[in-house]
Parts: C-alpha cells; sequence; structure tokens
C-alpha cells in the first residue's frame, strides 16, 4: 500500500509551516527540522551537528580520509559523489550553466553565480585590512595573501613561491624554455598566450595613419594626434597642481596620482602599489622572471622593450642623444646627461 503511493503520485503528508507532502511520514519529520533548525545528529570528532543521518555520515569522511568516489577516467578520488560529477566535466568538457546575459557556460554552478557578478558589480567578499571588496570569495583569498606575505606555490626547480597559481606557471617557463604558443602568421612562439596575442596585433592591425614629422606609425588616428603634439607641444590637458600639459586626459589623471597620493593598483605578490596599471603590469616581470624582448643579435633577453632598445644600440654603434654645447653624441640618455654637467660647472657623479 505504502509503496503503490509512488507509483499512484499520493503524498498524504504535508508541512504545516509550508504545505510541502510527502509520500511517508518519516519524511515530513526529517523535513520539520528545517523549521525547527534540530540538529540530532553530531560528529563524534568535532562536535559538528547535522539535520539528517546521511549527512554526517558523509561528513565523518573528512575525519576518516575516506574517499568512497573515483573517477574512472584519471582515477582521482573524492569524499562526495557531487564532486565527482563536476570533476568529470573536465574531462567531458560538459558545461551545463550558461549565462542569461551573455550566454558565456560554466561546468560548476558556483562559477555561474560567480560570473553574474560582474554584470550586476555586485562584490559581497571584502578585506578586513583594506576594505577593498570582490565578487567571489577566491579573489578575496587571492588578494588576502598581498597581505600575509603567503605565496603557497612553489616552484620545484628553484623554490621560489608565488601567490597565485598562474604566476607560478608563468615563472616555470623560464625553466624549460618551453614555447608553445605559436603565431599562424610567422611561427615565431610565446611562453605564454597573453604575449602571443598581443604578438597578434601586429599582423591583424595594419598602421595605416602616419606622421609627417618623423613618420612614425599608428594603428589608430587617436594615437597619432595624441603623438603629434609632441610635434606642435599642443597639450590641452593641463595639471591645476603644476601646470604641467598633456596630450590626453588619462595621461592627466594618472599625473595627478602624484599629487594625491592615490596609487589604485596593487601587486598580489609583494603588496607594492603603483600610480599607473602599466607599472604595475611592468613591476609584476619581477616576480614572474619573463624577459619576452630577445636581442636578435646576441640573443639576451629583457623584460621591456625600451631596455632591449638601448641595448640594441651596443651593436649598430647608433648615438641618438647630442649634447647642444659641444655635439658630442652618446648612446644613452643618461650619458648625455651625466655629460653636460661637465659644461654646467658640476662635477659628474662616478
Amino acid at each position: 500500500m505504502v509503496h503503490q503511493r509512488t507509483h499512484t503520485g499520493d503524498k498524504p503528508f504535508s508541512c504545516s509551516e509550508c504545505g510541502k507532502c510527502f509520500y511517508f511520514k518519516y519524511l515530513l519529520h526529517e523535513h520539520s527540522r528545517a523549521h525547527t533548525g534540530e540538529k540530532p545528529f553530531s560528529c563524534s570528532e568535532c562536535g559538528k551537528c547535522f539535520t539528517w543521518r546521511t549527512r554526517l555520515i558523509v561528513h565523518q569522511r573528512t575525519h576518516t580520509g575516506e574517499k568512497p568516489y573515483s573517477c574512472s577516467e584519471c582515477g582521482k578520488c573524492f569524499y562526495f559523489r557531487y564532486l565527482l560529477i563536476e570533476h568529470h566535466r573536465a574531462h567531458t568538457g560538459e558545461k551545463p550553466f550558461s549565462c542569461s546575459e551573455c550566454g558565456k557556460c560554466f561546468s560548476q554552478k558556483e562559477c555561474l553565480i560567480s560570473h553574474l557578478r560582474t554584470h550586476t558589480g555586485e562584490k559581497p567578499y571584502s578585506c578586513s585590512e583594506c576594505g577593498k571588496r570582490f565578487s567571489s570569495k577566491h579573489l578575496l583569498t587571492v588578494h588576502h595573501r598581498a597581505h600575509t606575505g603567503e605565496k603557497p606555490y612553489l616552484c620545484t626547480e628553484c623554490g621560489k613561491g608565488f601567490a597565485k597559481r598562474a604566476y607560478l606557471a608563468m615563472h616555470q617557463t623560464t625553466h624549460t624554455e618551453v614555447k608553445p604558443f605559436s603565431c599562424s602568421k610567422c611561427r615565431k612562439c610565446f611562453s605564454r598566450k597573453s604575449t602571443l596575442l598581443t604578438h597578434e596585433k601586429t599582423h591583424i592591425r595594419e598602421k595605416v595613419y602616419s606622421c609627417l614629422e618623423c613618420g612614425k606609425c599608428f594603428t589608430e588616428r587617436g594615437n597619432l594626434v595624441a603623438h603629434q603634439a609632441v610635434h606642435t607641444g599642443n597639450l590641452p590637458y593641463s595639471c591645476s597642481e603644476c601646470g604641467k600639459g598633456f596630450t590626453n586626459k588619462s595621461n592627466l589623471t594618472a599625473h595627478n596620482r602624484v599629487h594625491t597620493g592615490v596609487k589604485p593598483y596593487s601587486c598580489s605578490e609583494c603588496g607594492k602599489y603603483f600610480t599607473r596599471r602599466s607599472s604595475l603590469l611592468r613591476h609584476g616581470k619581477v616576480h614572474t622572471g619573463e624577459k619576452p624582448h630577445s636581442c636578435p643579435d646576441c640573443g639576451k633577453h629583457f623584460a621591456e622593450k625600451s631596455w632591449l632598445t638601448r641595448h640594441q644600440r651596443s651593436h649598430t654603434g647608433e648615438t641618438p642623444f647630442s649634447c647642444s654645447n659641444c655635439g658630442e653624441c652618446f648612446s644613452w640618455k643618461s650619458s648625455l646627461i651625466r655629460h653636460e654637467r661637465v659644461h654646467e660647472g658640476e662635477k659628474p657623479s662616478s
């Protein structure tokens, strides 16, 4: 008689709180604990309490180390069946959770929930140290390492630690010299996908806007107009504090931070702050050891393109910086500045 209810759909036991119906009385009794808050099953190891016995049994595996659910593909084991189901999607590529805003798909519901906050702007997790807010608990955890100095990801080659797994992966390419990302146009290889994407733009976007004064070319007209101010002296954006002029508003905004002391960009590795995002990105190479710019003459690598340009003068013999007093030329601007002190009557610093 009781079993037949599963076929007839008859659910004679209803909850007086929410009206939900059940086939069996014991299911109603268990459900009622969701309203009363009763948790009669406690763990003998840690004292944590649970509403249902099944939840207690599953929890106890965290103490015994038992992982009864194993992946048939790679053999990895899990405490809970739902974790095995989520893990299996890494092999199948299944992404059942899609964003209603942009259509992006995810393998886990938690990842979708976190992603949705990029549309809503919600940042429910705040740092207790500096108050900065984040859209996910993971991002807060990573950020917090900037305050604690924790670097849990260690390089097996040299022992260097990193706050992010991605930073470790980038760093490891300095040991292996592996460059798995190649350009389909010129076959040049790169250790990082982001570097490849930046490089590919040199093929995709032709530099059609050239400066009539110096011949320098640009992919966008706006960049050419901003550059021409170097020749014309037209600097429409000026600082109210010191009067210094700039070709565009973004440079003025960045400059104003020199006066206000605001440094909104922080390094997750060492906690150092910067006024510009570009300065933070440049600084990041100190931690990763990345040197993407190589000299075609001797193979020496550099973190910055400007450093490579200066180095190449040692091969070409180019001396673009000349003294207005005596005409002597130099490869580096710093050498010219040091030389000019001779004319000004200063003793050059050694």
